[in-house]
């Protein structure tokens, strides 16, 4: 292996402290994996004030030191978590995070991650711990590198630190205006329009924007969304920054921590299993059937979907062709998830007149969402867009085939079965219903056939979903960045 790097992971999620999305689960596994691998990564996210010191047993680290934020200073404290396998560190600060139990979505959002992203690169100096590479992730650490090349550019301590910037998902740009700029401190330096980039993104300060042009390496979550965002249709109106810097756009696709996610020592699980004895897979199937008030025929696929309500994860497609499933197709549906009224409405209404196929939860339950990867025969995910996606790879590891859009990462990590060539599930391409019906059909067809569905399965529990592959691109590709940032040149 190379010599060790000191990494200084920046993420504003991370299970089990706080979490909205897979953000969190991907920052409590990537570095972990990258620690596996040797190198010193340290985690730094905000002191939001759901999080209790005394319930996670966090012990402060720093009292007191200050910020550059605005014209003067801020004051913040360094607390950490008592995890001996990653040190994940925490920026308290009481009128930006403190006081709120919320994380996102409030009217002071750029400060208050000005604030912690800039809390973290200061609170490095004070432990005196020099980090070769600062990975950011997101638009709300996506100032970082605008730092390095400005504020930061004469600064001893930080001449070799190159960053990586991580792009989960290029639709949240942190937009704000010019003021932004001046609280951050680099106003002076000033602003930066794209001749290429429409009028409405440049007269305002995208976050992510920032990110692109400064950073040393650019990554996203999979091959394919890499590809993908160098478009009009999945750029989000920053595809010409994109495309002025895909030399330096990298996809790597996330994996899924697979110890937390194990159907053989799941407590979830009505009954524990692997892909050598797939056959106890059939009581969590039951015991779904009858918590949802089905008939317990194992001759029925359950289809399962888990996603929030919205057009993004294909409700607008689902919802043409939902009703004509129900009547059409010998199956069983569990959706579970949140979002857009007139999708909580139009699911209810379809339970009403078929509930003896139907079953809607309105929530997000974490053990309903295990029960479901492991009882359902077949998983969908119907997304428009899906940067890389987790949910179709714990599917996969627990056996339930997954139906995809073939998209983003959801095209990275499923293989359509065409007979004779066994897939990992089934995908479709056009956005539209009748691509999405077809696709469902097949599947159920399948599923008629035992010996095709076990093989499917077996191929779909098989397949290498864990965190080992990524860590060890990432690992290279921090050294790439650093290698970039000293000499111009790769490594």
């Amino acid at each position: 292996m190379t010599k060790p790097f000191n990494i200084l992971y920046l993420s504003t999620e991370i299970v089990p402290y706080a979490r909205t999305g897979g953000l969190a689960l991907v920052a409590a596994a990537l570095p972990r994996a990258l620690r596996q691998l040797g190198d010193d990564v340290r985690v730094m996210l905000p002191r939001y004030g759901l999080i209790d010191p005394a319930r996670h047993n966090l012990k402060r680290v720093i009292d007191r030191f200050p910020v550059p934020f605005e014209s003067g200073v801020e004051y913040a404290g360094l607390w950490q978590a008592p995890d001996a396998d990653l040190p994940i560190y925490f920026v308290e600060h009481d009128r930006f995070f403190g006081s709120r139990q919320g994380i996102y979505s409030f009217p002071d959002d750029g400060e208050r991650f000005v604030f912690y992203s800039r809390a973290s690169l200061e609170a490095a100096r004070h432990l005196d711990w020099r980090p070769q590479v600062v990975h950011c992730n997101e638009w709300q650490t996506a100032l970082v590198p605008n730092w390095l090349h400005t504020v930061y550019a004469n600064d001893a301590f930080f001449a070799q630190t190159a960053v990586v910037y991580n792009i989960h998902n290029l639709a949240y740009q942190g937009i704000f205006g010019h003021r932004v700029l001046e609280i951050a401190g680099i106003a002076k330096y000033g602003f930066i329009a794209h001749p290429d980039v429409s009028t409405s993104l440049n007269e305002v300060v995208s976050m992510v924007g920032r990110g692109i042009i400064f950073a040393d390496v650019i990554a996203t979550v999979s091959p394919t969304y890499a590809r993908e965002i160098l478009t009009p249709e999945f750029g989000e109106g920053l595809d010409p920054l994109l495309r002025d810097r895909q030399n330096r756009l990298y996809g790597i696709l996330n994996g899924i921590d697979t110890e937390n996610y194990d159907p053989r020592t799941d407590p979830a699980l009505t009954t524990c299993f692997d892909a050598n004895n797939i056959h106890r897979r059939s009581s969590c199937k039951q015991q779904l059937q009858h918590n949802a008030g089905f008939e317990q025929n194992p001759d029925t696929p359950v289809i399962s979907l888990t996603s929030r309500l919205n057009d993004h994860k294909g409700y607008d497609i689902l919802s043409t062709v939902l009703e004509p499933l129900l009547r059409q197709v010998d199956a069983q549906w569990v959706i579970m998830g949140a979002g857009e009224q007139r999708y909580h409405d139009f699911l209810f209404d379809l339970q009403r007149r078929h509930p003896d196929r139907l079953r809607v939860h309105l929530t997000f339950d974490e053990h309903l969402a295990r029960c479901l990867f492991a009882g359902s025969d077949i998983f969908l995910m119907p997304s428009h867009h899906e940067p890389c996606g987790l949910d179709q790879m714990i599917a996969m590891h627990y056996g339930a085939v997954p139906v995809v859009r073939a998209t983003g990462g959801l095209a990275d990590t499923v293989t359509d079965h065409r007979p004779p060539i066994t897939g990992t599930g089934f995908t479709f391409d056009a956005y539209d219903g009748m691509a999405l019906f077809a696709a469902v059909v097949r599947a159920v067809e399948a599923y008629r056939h035992p010996e095709i569905w076990a093989a499917i399965q077996q191929n779909a529990m098989t397949k290498d979903v864990s965190w080992r592959r990524p860590a060890l691109a990432y690992h290279d590709l921090h050294r790439r960045a650093q290698s970039l940032k000293l000499t111009g040149r790769p490594g």
